[in-house]
């Protein structure tokens, strides 16, 4: 399976994740990635974990949240189309998950943990698809996207946040 490909994904809001995203197959994202993910997301400091970088933005703990919600409802998306789903899939508000999230209750570490087991869940999930169920195609947020751009949306998110931690919190 190729890179994703125009009209199997949302080009004005998603072709920024997978242009970040390195590698021509969902198994090169595994391999270029998720050990680097992990390995960044734990050298995050536990001072800098209710750190914002401005006022109205969110905290690390926040964004590492928002990062395994938004990383969930994908490869849930990506679950639901490889499996045959044909009724559309709502979109979800990210301020409004964020402001509905327990993160300001929660421990860094916590989160560290659940950002490791999503990350490993999803791995295992996009090295079952098979080159057909990566093909199939459904409705999320009221366009349609393949399972095979929900692959490199997953990982270019990551990488998206990876950057923001990088440029604006100063973490790495």
């Amino acid at each position: 399976m190729a890179r994703p490909i125009s009209g199997t994904f949302h080009t004005i809001y998603q072709q920024r994740y997978i242009d970040a995203a390195i590698g021509e197959t969902p198994l090169d994202l595994i391999a270029n990635h998720s050990t680097s993910f992990i390995t960044f997301i734990n050298s995050i400091p536990e001072e800098k974990a209710n750190y914002s970088y401005a006022d109205g933005k969110w905290t690390v703990k926040q964004v590492l949240q928002h990062m395994i919600d938004t990383e969930r409802i994908f490869a849930y998306r990506a679950l639901s189309f490889s499996r045959g789903e044909s009724l559309p899939l709502p979109g979800f508000n990210e301020n409004s998950y964020a402001d509905h999230a327990p993160a300001i209750h929660r421990t860094l570490t916590s989160l560290k943990e659940e950002f490791a087991s999503v990350r490993q869940s999803t791995d295992t999930l996009i090295k079952s698809f098979t080159e057909d169920q990566l093909n199939r195609k459904g409705i999320a947020s009221n366009y349609v996207i393949s399972v095979n751009a929900l692959c490199f949306i997953i990982f270019g998110h990551i990488i998206h946040h990876q950057h923001i931690f990088q440029e604006r919190y100063l973490i790495g």
